[in-house]
């Protein structure tokens, strides 16, 4: 019987060690387990944002299990994390005794607010800081030269053939350039090249002069660090350098074994770049410190060992700093669209909302908890902190809400910290906010006299607010058509041209809105006709073409009529026909607007027969009207010359002012052959291009037509006619504006 209890318990224990070790091993799958459904609700907002942006992106959280506080006691010691002895006391230890103490030249211990911050991830989940997660280890794919130069670009490393100094001071000038040395040594160490090329430039700068990579030191000649490995910190001049440099040459007194392995010493700069490349793998990557922040912060460790000691660098805000170097870097080689991966650290018990940057003063800030919703009909950006020097997280847009946390306060340009409906915080610019007030608007009524009103017209919309305790508040107007009927923000309405919009009315504060759709009508005010004067032989027919104005007149229907019948009769389109001898009117009159008409004077002669009259073939005569003139030769003795007839020619202008033989023919002269006086037939000229009349093309020409295309001024139909260069459409565009300046440029002329 014991022994039955004794197997029993036994198997109870085995049990219970497989259900633990499967859960173990559950976790630690599931700890690195890839896709953003597996953070923590504060993470995703942020990365839902930058996964928009860059859908290749992925993501991976990396569940270290250990207490936020704990972790920020064990990084928050002495000597740990340091600041530039230049930075505000917000970012330093303000411990009596440890306040501005050197810990190494020109560096001090940091505060526990900027270990705070710059440990917490969700501070740098943007689409620049986030490279301090991205993962390390070497991609084929996204590791070539081109990438790595364009990384490099800037520096003295750009493009640049390797040379060095050996131990003896000898120069010695190599085939390969940084870039070749750099690939190699990112095959060699599986760590990514392109991040080996990033903490050269994070480490040493941009110039080969600098000392850990000069070759001259004094006691440390032909020696290379590129990557201030061992440079641990020392008040001795040139401490930090030395003690790199002392590493480049015995590690420090490491082992043959170690120092084959890391290619110790480090006497030329392939040496030091593959050495120092294979270190930074075997002593952090490949021990799952794999990412820039994981190698300032020592918060796991896949080899077991204790955790908070084995720290690249003390500089607390370098993974911040090199974030945004490897981000420009990916940028400027075009590879921020690549197969990137994140692994980001998520701690336990994690404050709801992330320490703020020393940077900002909270006396700036008074905490609020106030409901507000952003005013401005564009894009408003959310940034990092609270000055357009931070970083953009997203933007907001009319009406969205959030919630202030804090709000600005103070003489200086203020703003509001807020947290969106998703659960982004960040920084807003105070101008661009509204508190939703307790009363809100329920409802809005929106009428007016008459639903259709004339063109040019302005009334007021009137509106009504439920309730009455909220007539006060703000409302926003918006046509859906201004080009129509616009809308000012106090409700005036002003009626711009022929159509229908609908006025929306809608409360600033929530959805609440009400429409009102509004009919503009546009009165004819004139008719221009294509001839005021034109001689018709008997038996001949015409067509009288009438333009109403405005162009966006409702109603152009328009009647026909001749004064006398038995001289000229009219049909309903307005073609004329020539029945005998005599003068009379023919009359266009507005259907909508009768008081608004318009006259041709028409006289008919004796029909003129063809042989009576013959044109140069140069000339192109259709109907009443001639073109294809020669550019060159148009005065008007020209075009005399290009007549032949007995019978009398006489030459105007436009406006019926007679010309000389030497003067210039130009679009709307009239060529009137008469007989005693009396015209029997008269032709417009169209020279095409020449848009005022003055015979000429040039620049005059160009504004003129460009005036009429823009609505500004009117032009008579001979002069649109002149103005349709290629001959094709029914007006002239723009495409006949850059005709007529080809012409004027003298890159091509215009055919007539």
């Amino acid at each position: 019987m014991k022994t039955k209890k004794l197997i029993i318990i036994s198997i109870i224990i085995i049990t219970i060690l497989l259900v633990s070790l499967y859960l173990k091993n559950e976790s630690i799958s599931k700890e690195r387990e890839q896709g953003i459904e597996n953070f923590p609700s504060s993470y995703k907002p942020y990365l839902e944002l930058i996964a928009k942006k860059h859908p290749n992106w992925t993501f991976t959280p990396l569940y270290t299990n250990l207490d936020w506080e704990y972790v920020i006691s064990q990084e928050n010691i002495f000597g740990k994390n340091l600041v530039p002895l230049n930075y505000q006391d917000s970012w330093k230890n303000t411990t009596p005794g440890q306040y501005n103490v050197e810990v190494d030249s020109g560096w001090v211990d940091s505060s526990k607010q900027a270990v705070e911050y710059c440990m917490d991830p969700r501070n740098f989940l943007n689409e620049v800081r986030i490279f301090q997660f991205e993962s390390l280890s070497y991609d084929a794919y996204s590791n070539n030269l081109t990438g790595i130069e364009k990384i490099l670009y800037g520096t003295e490393f750009y493009n640049q053939i390797v040379s060095y100094y050996d131990a003896n001071g000898n120069n010695i000038t190599m085939s390969e350039k940084y870039s070749d040395l750099i690939l190699k040594a990112g095959k060699t160490s599986s760590v990514s090249a392109l991040h080996l090329a990033s903490r050269i430039k994070q480490e040493v700068g941009p110039f080969l002069s600098h000392s850990s990579i000069s070759g001259i030191v004094p006691g440390f000649e032909g020696l290379y660090n590129f990557y201030n490995i061992g440079a641990t910190s020392s008040s001795e001049p040139m401490g930090a350098i030395k003690n790199g440099l002392q590493y480049a040459k015995d590690g420090k007194g490491a082992s043959e074994q170690t120092k084959t392995k890391y290619l110790i010493p480090w006497n030329t700069k392939d040496r030091s770049i593959t050495g120092g490349g294979i270190f930074i793998g075997s002593s952090y990557i490949n021990k799952g410190q794999n990412t820039i922040y994981l190698q300032k912060f020592h918060v796991y460790d896949n080899s077991g060992n204790e955790l908070f000691w084995h720290q690249y660098m003390t500089n607390v805000l370098a993974p911040y700093s090199e974030s945004k170097s490897i981000y420009n870097g990916y940028k400027n080689s075009g590879l921020l669209e690549g197969n990137l991966n994140f692994i980001i650290p998520v701690y336990n018990n994690m404050k709801k909302v992330p320490q703020e940057s020393p940077n900002i003063n909270s006396e700036n800030f008074q905490d609020d908890n106030t409901k507000v919703y952003c005013n401005n009909m564009g894009n408003v950006n959310i940034r990092t902190g609270p000055s357009t020097s931070y970083e953009i997280l997203t933007t907001v847009t009319y009406q969205d809400k959030m919630t202030r946390i804090k709000k600005g306060i103070g003489n200086q340009d203020r703003w509001d910290k807020v947290i969106l409906e998703n659960g982004v915080i960040g920084y807003i610019f105070q101008t661009y906010v509204t508190e939703v007030p307790k009363t809100q608007i329920e409802k809005i009524d929106v009428t007016i006299d008459n639903t259709t009103i004339q063109k040019g017209e302005t009334k007021k919309l009137q509106i009504s607010i439920t309730p009455k305790e909220a007539s006060d508040h703000k409302v926003i107007f918006t046509s859906s058509n201004p080009d129509v009927l616009l809308v000012d923000e106090e409700g005036n309405i002003k009626a711009l041209k022929s159509g229908t919009a609908k006025i929306t009315v809608k409360a600033e504060e929530n959805d609440v809105k009400a429409e009102i759709e509004i009919n503009v009508y546009s009165k004819v005010t004139g008719i221009n006709l294509n001839y005021e004067e034109i001689s018709l032989q008997v038996g001949d027919s015409f067509k009288i073409e009438a333009t109403i104005l405005p162009e966006d007149a409702n109603n152009k229907n328009v009647t026909f009529s001749s004064t006398n019948n038995d001289i000229a009769e009219i049909d309903n389109s307005g073609n004329i026909k020539a029945l005998s001898e005599g003068q009379c009117e023919v009359v266009v009159s507005s259907v909508d607007s009768k008081e608004v008409t318009a006259s041709c004077k028409v006289n008919v002669v004796r029909k003129l027969e063809d042989s009576e009259i013959h044109f140069d073939t140069s000339i192109n005569v259709n109907g009443f009207e001639i073109s294809g003139i020669d550019y060159d030769k148009n005065t008007i003795l020209d075009l005399k010359n290009a007549i032949t007839t007995d019978l009398e020619i006489e030459i105007t202008n436009f406006n019926d002012e007679p010309l000389s033989d030497t003067d210039l023919i130009g679009t709307g002269c009239k060529v009137k052959v008469k007989e005693n006086g009396i015209t029997l037939r008269e032709y417009k000229v169209i020279i095409y291009g020449d848009v005022n009349g003055d015979g000429k093309i040039n620049s005059v020409d160009l504004l003129v037509l460009q005036r009429y295309i823009l609505e500004i001024d009117n032009l008579p139909d001979v002069f649109k006619k002149a103005g349709i260069i290629n001959k094709v459409n029914k007006k002239p565009t723009s495409i006949d504006l850059l005709l007529i300046q080809r012409h004027v440029l003298g890159i091509k002329i215009i055919e007539q």
